[in-house]
This record gives C-alpha cells, structure tokens and sequence, in this order.
C-alpha cells in the first residue's frame, strides 16, 4: 500500500498575519477559500515539496503555536539562513550535528519549523 502525506494543518491566530508569513518564507499560496463564514482553507507549499500546510478557521482543534518540529530539508543550511534573514525572517545560527546542519524559526504563533541540510558520512 503506497501512502503519500500531502497535507498538515497548522494551528494559527490569525489566519490573514500567518498566511503572509509563510508567503514571505518563501511558500506558495495555492489556495485561499472561505467556504462560509467559519470555515476558511488556506493552502500553503514549499517551493519543491510534494507536501502543504493549510491554516484557516474551523479546520483544527489544535491550539495556535501548539505544533512543533516541523521539519524540511534544504541543500544549504547557510545559505537558507541568509535567504531568511535577508526576508526578515528571525532565523537561529546554523546548528552543526553529525546527522545534519540544521537552521530554526517559529511562525507568528509559535509554532516551530526546523530546516535540515543533510550531511552524508566521510567513509574512512
């Protein structure tokens, strides 16, 4: 059985403040729908990915800023972090770990994103 994850909703305030903060990190704004008053459908993509985020009114139960570890991978880490920044995106430094170079920001709401630069093992 072949699964594909497509769609993850992120918990947010104010859906019109955490839409232009995603544009700004540089996702695409494919859909924005109000369906009626009460239920509105924003759907967000990263440039490349075959996943979305949506936020919107009555589409979670989840607590705004309550979704944590949201994780992408990305060629550079450094230059990720000066693409962000030069956004106006509050980005940290770049963390160096074994297992990868990994850069963190938090949408207006808290919730956090990290952004992972794959690192492949020297073989000795």
């Amino acid at each position: 059985m072949e699964m594909k994850l497509e769609l993850v909703p992120v918990p947010v305030t104010d859906v019109d403040r955490a839409k232009e903060f995603y544009v700004r990190v540089g996702f695409n704004a494919d859909h924005d729908q109000t369906v009626h008053p009460g239920l509105r459908f924003v759907q967000l993509t990263p440039p490349g990915s075959a996943c979305s985020i949506c936020l919107g009114l009555g589409l979670t139960e989840m607590e705004p800023g309550s979704l944590r570890g949201l994780q992408m991978v990305i060629a550079d880490a450094d230059a990720a972090r000066e693409e962000l920044l030069a956004r106006g995106i509050e980005v940290s430094a770049v963390d160096d770990q074994p297992w990868g170079r990994f850069v963190y920001f938090s949408d207006p709401d808290g919730n956090t994103w990290s952004l992972q630069e794959l690192v492949i093992p020297k073989l000795d």
